[in-house]
């Protein structure tokens, strides 16, 4: 039970007892049951002597008979009672008149339901109103003071990113002290924004701000500002510029901004949409007539491409501080970070580990740290050595072993030869990348996978480079063919073409490497999809040329396809070699590969509880992940 409910059954049982007790005090029990007469036929009884005692409450009476009976009844104005009591000898008690005004029982009495209504009703508004300030605090700003019992965070705990680090340490020590940047004419600047895709740590710099500077630091999300009602967002906008100005100098940050500032004119309900009203009062407040003097807007987000170019100026945002994803030396910093609290065993390398994950986010390398401790936990080990970050790297990147899945014999020789297709085009291909690992254990949504590390970084692709990952992928496929025929081909299949068939039409609409068409942009200008794909992709190609672009992106998959099929049918030596390593072995790592397709022979020394098929200790490479045989069409590859 909720304490919603609980807090109700409680008022209720509170209401009922209390409305109980002021009826028993209400309605007094007389002890013995009374007849009510009138009074000629009362005035009779006490003549007759049939009546002893008689009580007279106001213009009542109640007369008590030997037998215990009581008689009641109202007498007439203008009557003589008493005289008639006393000529008779009966007992008279009385009562004090009413003085006319209610005592505070009977006004407590009469008010009891109006005040029990209104003590239910305020209830129910301050449940109702919770943490946002309730229906009377609709237009007031939810954004929140950070503190430090909330955890101090600081510019050491940031590492990878030490070009965006430089620019907000400077705003800080212009908070710290303005007449340094002043004396020279500079003014401090009215907004940042932190662009850089997700899990870089955009959000960890804003705090490692509010942790350095010393000021007041409200944050607030960007999804905050927008309610059901019409109005509400804008007035939350001056409500939060005001808590700023009166606590200047501040600093405001507004997390998942694109939320509140995308373009204007894109939303169908025009310009009487309510984000668009909050974006302009946005904009008004951070430079319009007013001055904000001493506060500093810092704002986040991964989609810049959909913000209001009004926003972006100078004068309201006037830096925008990438964050990317870091390199290796930067992914190096990260881990040295996490792994503080973290013991590890001897000969863990966070430079190794580094370059094997390229392309990896702060927060992906904070959760690959995380699921190496876990591991190392599992197995009751009191330190992390290296061989749970591989296999922790592994986890990530292709998801967790699943060798409950039961396999038949020849859906894994199926899958052997699949990724032994991979393999063997990727070994006589120059320009891929080298193979790191080749399973075909299931991980993830796939069968088996091959997955390949380039040697460093990469920025770009060449076009050698993306020719060798089209003959890759056609590897697969084209060795379920060779081996088992064309009858035999299956689905597994289904990622690589996905991936196949868009690589090469990107080649031909956005790369410009088709020698027909040019040096050519055909793709969609989705600079600005405000509508959704579907409602503001427009065509901007001829049907002839549309033609040509199919021609083409089948031409390069074709030849491509052509390419590896010659491979496969050169080397089918390595092919069978290999397919029945990985029955074997389950798991080879790029240089068991290596000693199998030469023919070698394979020895393993199997470490104190190490599954046969986990790799010895070697030299890590980097890169990024690679091919594989999907479960079903619709999955990918881990």
């Amino acid at each position: 039970m909720n304490n919603l409910a609980r807090n109700i059954i409680i008022w209720l049982i509170f209401g009922a007892a209390l409305m109980g007790l002021f009826n028993m005090f209400q309605s007094p029990s007389t002890g013995a049951p009374s007849d009510q007469v009138a009074y000629s036929d009362f005035v009779a009884q006490v003549k007759t002597n049939q009546i002893e005692e008689v009580l007279i409450d106001g213009r009542n009476l109640r007369g008590k008979a030997g037998n215990g009976r009581v008689i009641t009844t109202v007498m007439p104005p203008s009557t003589d009672v008493v005289k008639v009591l006393d000529e008779n000898d009966v007992r008279i008690l009385a009562t004090p008149e009413d003085s006319g005004m209610p005592s505070f029982f009977s006004i407590l009495l009469s008010w009891f339901p109006m005040l029990l209504f209104i003590g239910i009703w305020i209830f129910f508004m301050r449940q109702m109103q919770g943490g946002s300030r309730g229906a009377m605090g609709f237009g007031k700003s939810r954004a929140k003071l950070l503190t430090e019992h909330q955890g101090r965070v600081t510019f050491e705990d940031v590492a990878g990113i030490d070009e965006a680090k430089t620019e907000l340490e400077e705003v800080v020590e212009f908070l710290k002290d303005p007449g340094k940047f002043q004396r020279l004419g500079g003014k401090i600047p009215k907004g940042v924004l932190l662009v850089g895709p997700p899990g870089t740590g955009k959000t960890l710099l804003a705090k490692a701000i509010a942790g350095e500077a010393n000021v007041p630091f409200f944050t607030i999300s960007g999804s905050d500002f927008v309610e059901m009602f019409v109005g509400v967002g804008a007035s939350r906008v001056r409500d939060m510029f005001e808590q700023g100005k009166k606590n200047a100098p501040c600093i405001i940050f507004i997390d998942e901004i694109d939320a509140v500032g995308r373009h204007r004119g894109a939303g169908l309900g025009g310009g009487n949409d309510e984000r668009e009203q909050t974006l302009n009062q946005m904009l008004v407040e951070m430079d319009g007539f007013e001055a904000n003097e001493g506060v500093i807007l810092i704002a986040a987000t991964n989609r810049p491409d959909v913000l209001d170019p009004a926003l972006l100026r100078p004068g309201r945002f006037d830096r925008q501080v990438v964050v990317p994803n870091p390199d290796v030396m930067g992914r190096q910093k990260i881990l040295k970070v996490h792994m503080r609290k973290t013991p590890l065993a001897e000969g863990v390398e966070p430079l190794v580990i580094a370059r094997g994950t390229p392309g990896f986010s702060g927060a992906d390398l904070a959760n690959l740290v995380n699921e190496a401790a876990l591991l190392a936990a599992r197995k009751g080990r009191r330190t992390v050595s290296m061989a749970e970050f591989e296999e922790a790297k592994d986890k990530v990147m292709l998801g967790s072993e699943r060798r409950s899945m039961v396999m038949t014999d020849d859906e894994k020789r199926l899958t052997a030869y699949h990724e032994a297709g991979h393999a063997v085009v990727a070994l006589h291909c120059p320009a891929s990348d080298p193979i790191h690992k080749a399973t075909i254990i299931p991980r993830g949504r796939a069968l088996g996978m091959v997955m390949r590390l380039p040697e460093g970084d990469r920025i770009s692709l060449a076009r050698d480079k993306i020719h060798a990952d089209l003959r890759v992928a056609c590897g697969g496929r084209i060795a379920e063919e060779l081996i088992f025929g064309n009858d035999k081909v299956t689905t597994g299949a289904s990622s690589d073409i996905r991936m196949v068939t868009d690589m090469a039409r990107r080649m031909v609409t956005e790369w410009g490497m088709s020698d027909k068409l040019g040096f050519l942009a055909y793709s969609a200008d989705e600079q600005e999809v405000f509508l959704g794909r579907s409602v503001s992709q427009q065509k901007n190609v001829a049907d002839a040329t549309a033609s040509t672009i199919d021609d083409e992106v089948r031409r390069i998959v074709d030849e491509a396809y052509k390419d590896a099929t010659k491979i496969l049918k050169t080397f089918d030596v390595e092919l069978e070699r290999l397919a029945q390593g990985l029955l074997e072995y389950e798991t080879l790592d790029g240089g068991e590969i290596k000693i199998i397709v030469e023919g070698g022979t394979l020895v393993r020394k199997d470490a104190e509880d190490t599954p046969i098929n986990q790799k010895p200790k070697r030299k890590s490479r980097t890169g990024l992940p690679g091919t594989g045989r999907a479960k079903n069409p619709g999955s990918e590859p881990a």
